[in-house]
């Protein structure tokens, strides 16, 4: 473990918006069962515009766990907290992952696949051969539809782009601060520009099983999705 004077070789970032009623567990357990792993980290919370009590339960586990970092933003913006989260990591190795999964067998076999040198950036693939994606149905096809249009639009080589992720933090930030779209598609724009920036790059399958449904229905984040994703094509083919 990490206390606030060390430099932590591994980050972990996850966003967080309206989590008070599992916030609390979610992190005790996840530090207990980091506790057996053999290096340093720090666990960044990227609170986004949170209209609960996240914030007061995210300060009291500051307070509880000194390699807790609680990172905040205004307005209620996934993408625009991952960014910031990402671009104020600490460690050598950025994880990506949800408060709802919380998932350290992807952390370990992430972390395996990058002691590969050529290895950069490793995406949790929800749709690959071995991946099981637990997730309502009407998700699923979303994630589907998603990253077919990606890969039709965009020239994605992967088969996801949404969710766990991990990567080496010095070839990445830079990506990350060159992206442009925020909210649910920054994850695509960062998977996509670190593909065309030549990183190495590889995807193991995930297993996706949430605690509880998203904190954002499906129907209300539609035409944000949409609006991004005309924005991020022109971002991508047009602008570069």
């Amino acid at each position: 473990m990490a206390d606030s004077d060390t430099v932590p070789s591994i980050s972990i970032v996850i966003p967080v918006y309206n989590e008070e009623a599992i916030l609390r567990a979610a992190v005790v357990d996840l530090v207990d069962r980091l506790s057996a792993f053999p290096w340093s980290y720090e666990l960044v919370l990227a609170e986004n515009g949170s209209t609960d009590r996240t914030v007061e339960v995210a300060a009291e586990l500051g307070a509880r766990f000194d390699q807790l970092v609680c990172r905040r933003t205004e307005e209620p913006n996934y993408g625009k907290a991952l960014r910031e989260g990402i671009l104020h990591a600490r460690g050598d190795i950025v994880l990506c992952d949800e408060i709802d999964l919380c998932d350290t067998d992807f952390y370990e076999r992430a972390l395996a696949a990058l002691q590969d040198p050529s290895v950069d950036f490793v995406v949790g693939s929800k749709v690959m051969e071995g991946a099981l994606d637990e997730r309502p149905l009407f998700r699923r096809l979303g994630t589907i539809v998603i990253n077919r249009v990606l890969r039709a639009t965009l020239g994605l080589k992967g088969s996801d782009t949404h969710g766990l992720k991990a990567f080496r933090t010095e070839p990445v930030q830079p990506i990350a601060r060159a992206c442009l779209v925020d909210r649910d598609l920054f994850a695509s724009e960062l998977v996509i520009r670190a593909e065309r920036a030549g990183l190495g790059m590889r995807e193991i399958p995930v297993r996706v099983l949430e605690k509880r449904p998203p904190t954002i229905g499906l129907v209300r984040r539609l035409p944000n999705v949409l609006k991004s994703l005309v924005k991020l094509v022109i971002t991508i083919r047009i602008k570069k």
